[in-house]
């Protein structure tokens, strides 16, 4: 039921379409949950694939680069969109070539993207308090933070593993998240 004295674009009513669209935040949920599982299977083929993958967009990045910089030939900044398309590239096959290399760097620059989303997983949380299940999304951006620095501390010695692991915690603890905050919403619907 919607409050039909509430601005288009009040709290009020983004709360309320928010509430109206519970469905999507179980759903995203149970994916989450899957991908979670599958990660789960094998954590050094979860990791490895990370790294290929990363690699494989580095490189094709850095190929699109490279070709636009040859398209704006003429403009004065050739020079930079060459270069950067080029050592994207280059940042790409060595991902290839050396992935153990990569995954201690991967796990490095993925422990400070855990500490920075745990942070804005709390806060979201936070702006969403008075629903229900608002802690939920609390509680997961805390254990992602917590994640993120005990990934910092055992790094590198952790590096071949610990990407698939952390991959599939959290998207387990998001999934668990998510479908607790959409079913919450639902009852408050």
């Amino acid at each position: 039921m919607t409050d039909v004295t509430q601005a288009p674009h009040s709290p009020g009513a983004a709360m309320t379409e928010v509430r109206s669209r519970w469905g999507w935040f179980v759903a995203l949920g149970a994916g989450l949950l899957v991908f979670g599982g599958i990660a789960f299977a094998n954590l050094f083929l979860a990791t490895v694939a990370s790294i290929y993958y990363i690699g494989a967009m580095m490189l094709v990045g850095g190929l699109i680069q490279t070709v636009h910089a040859f398209k704006v030939k003429t403009w004065s900044r050739f020079a930079y969109w060459l270069l950067s398309g080029l050592l994207y590239a280059i940042a790409g096959f060595i991902f290839f070539s050396y992935p153990v290399l990569a995954s201690a760097v991967v796990t490095l620059v993925f422990a400070v993207t855990l500490i920075v989303a745990g942070v804005l997983r709390i806060w979201v949380g936070f702006q969403a308090r008075p629903e229900q299940g608002w802690g939920w999304i609390v509680a997961a951006g805390v254990l992602t933070l917590l994640t993120g620095i005990v990934v910092a501390v055992g790094w590198p010695v952790n590096s071949l593993w610990i990407l698939g692991l952390l991959l599939a915690i959290d998207l387990v603890f998001q999934g668990w998240a998510f479908i607790a905050f959409g079913l919450a919403l639902k009852s408050r619907r």
